[in-house]
């Protein structure tokens, strides 16, 4: 008898969610059953030059079509669930707290959170490394998830229940050659996880990572497709994973069925990390 994972009546907030890793986590999630936050700095309806401050994926992605939040809200309405876009910069508490507020106003709480915005566009050797995008990385990797939980940590205490999935990379477990900040941002999202895997159980809240290897998102293709491959060929599996793959598993942490599993690093690779030859 096949087990279905069913979030019923559950309100999730994804960041990132524009597209990417994000956004298959979010229709992931509606389709369990959840109602569900479309959270990202872009919306398609508010896209202008302005918004390529924010770096170079950004432009890229407002010049390419690449932002769907809006999108995904009604991909998800479709689907029977409620949803709604909001734009907010995880950097900045004022806005995550309207995100949450806006979020319990309209849908009634905040009972998961998944931790996705993040930066990926700092690549460089070491010594060639920018000390501005550095603390950018900080802020938007780290500290964004750091605003984000305790924006939703008051809700989830609350009702005695709650799921945070923060979004890590093996950059993080295993370094990046030219990504320092990168995998040094990830590598502390670990410590964050368990740290708030501790703290929240006796409040009824789990708290794990994703350590995702090489999937086939936007930012994937956008690469250097001899680079791709190279990591593809030391891939266990020989192929890269695809955002589906991670928002499955993103969806099973969310549910009752992993209700005794917290403080985790799921790895979800293709075993990348395995010594291959």
């Amino acid at each position: 008898m096949a087990i279905e994972i069913d979030l019923s009546g559950r309100v999730a907030l994804v960041t990132g969610a524009s597209r990417g890793l994000g956004r298959a986590d979010a229709l992931a999630l509606a389709r369990a059953g959840a109602d569900v936050v479309v959270a990202d700095l872009l919306i398609e309806s508010e896209l202008s030059e302005e918004t390529d401050r924010y770096g170079a994926l950004a432009t890229v992605a407002r010049q390419q079509g690449l932002v769907h939040t809006e999108e995904t809200v009604a991909q998800i309405q479709q689907l029977g669930r409620r949803a709604i876009a909001v734009r907010c910069d995880v950097t900045r508490r004022d806005e995550v707290e309207a995100a949450v507020a806006r979020a319990v106003e309209e849908l009634g709480t905040v009972d998961v959170l998944v931790n996705n915005a993040g930066t990926l566009d700092h690549v460089a050797q070491f010594h060639e490394q920018s000390a501005e995008l550095w603390e950018r990385d900080l802020r938007v990797n780290l500290t964004g998830a750091f605003n984000c939980a305790q924006g939703v940590w008051p809700h989830m205490k609350e009702r005695g229940w709650g799921r945070i999935v923060n979004m890590a990379s093996v950059a993080g477990t295993l370094g990046g050659f030219g990504q320092a900040s990168y995998s040094t941002t990830k590598a502390g999202l670990l410590g964050l996880t368990k740290t708030l895997a501790l703290e929240g159980g006796r409040h009824g809240i789990t708290c794990n990572a994703i350590v995702p290897g090489v999937i086939g998102s936007e930012a994937f293709h956008m690469a250097n497709a001899e680079m791709n491959e190279r990591i593809v060929r030391r891939t266990a599996l020989r192929r890269h994973g695809e955002p589906e793959e991670i928002a499955n598993t993103v969806a099973f942490l969310c549910s009752d069925l992993a209700s005794y599993i917290t403080g985790a690093e799921i790895t979800v690779s293709g075993g990348v990390e395995l010594f291959v030859f």
